[in-house]
């Protein structure tokens, strides 16, 4: 016995070492995630799921939900309607901050200002030109462009009382600082649109009146209007490169009366 026991012991200890070395070199550590491709285990190619974009997070139809569609033929209700939310925001402004076209809804703002500041690091400088417009200082407006463009070019140039999308509080026609291409076309054309029309939809706003959609949405090329749908709407039309609210949400033209 005296002679068995040693060996046994010392046949126990490099059993015990060959498992030890085993276990160490071939478990899998509880903090490291290994993944197997499901293709090397069954020979069948595994499908990811498809994100669908959720058309109805927000309503176009209910007055302040920021996908709500205002043209020509879905006016304002009700038309002497008011964002009970507006609010000065803290960007450069043309006119003084008690004047009503110095506000937005408190939705946008927030956003607005982190646009405007993304565009100061880029060395372009936005100011808001107009922002909400209550009804009766669209009559005024609306009268001044028949005035001076006469009927059919006023109605390409801005909205009919009770169809602007500025009374909506999510609309903003914004401009250089330095007011150069003030609220016109050749504002596209200047590195404050350029860059605009590049970057807006990352901070939820869209070109509302593009180039050669007229048709669509009713209005001529408007470079400096933007409309704030949110950062997942802005992102999805983007992505996917439709450029109008009309077209994405299935709605009939608008066109020109």
């Amino acid at each position: 016995m005296r002679k068995i026991v040693p060996g046994f012991i010392f046949l126990a200890i490099l059993i015990g070492g060959i498992l030890y070395d085993v276990h160490n070199h071939h478990t899998v550590s509880p903090t490291k995630t290994v993944q197997i491709p499901v293709q090397s285990q069954n020979k069948q190619t595994s499908v990811l799921p498809t994100v669908v974009f959720n058309k109805t997070a927000y309503s176009i139809d209910t007055p302040g939900s920021i996908w709500w569609v205002v043209n020509k033929t879905r006016p304002l209700h009700p038309t002497d309607y008011v964002p009970p939310d507006l609010v000065v925001p803290n960007i450069p402004l043309r006119l003084t901050s008690g004047d009503q076209e110095m506000h937005v809804s408190k939705q946008m703002a927030t956003d607005l200002e982190s646009l405007v500041s993304a565009g100061n690091k880029a060395n372009v400088h936005l100011m808001l030109a107009s922002g909400y417009r209550s009804y009766n200082l669209q009559v005024l407006v609306y009268n001044q462009n028949v005035k001076s463009l006469g009927q059919a070019g006023a109605d390409q140039a801005s909205a009919k009382p009770g169809t602007s999308e500025h009374q909506t509080g999510f609309a903003a026609d914004l401009e250089p600082a330095s007011r150069v291409c003030e609220v016109a076309t050749c504002f596209s054309t200047t590195p404050e649109g350029i860059w605009l029309a590049a970057h807006a939809y990352q901070y939820g706003f869209i070109i509302r009146y593009p180039a050669d959609k007229t048709a669509i949405t009713g209005y001529e090329y408007e470079p400096w209007h933007v409309r704030y749908v949110g950062v997942a709407l802005a992102t999805e039309l983007h992505n996917k490169n439709i450029e109008t609210l009309e077209e994405f949400f299935g709605l009939p033209a608008a066109g020109t009366p």
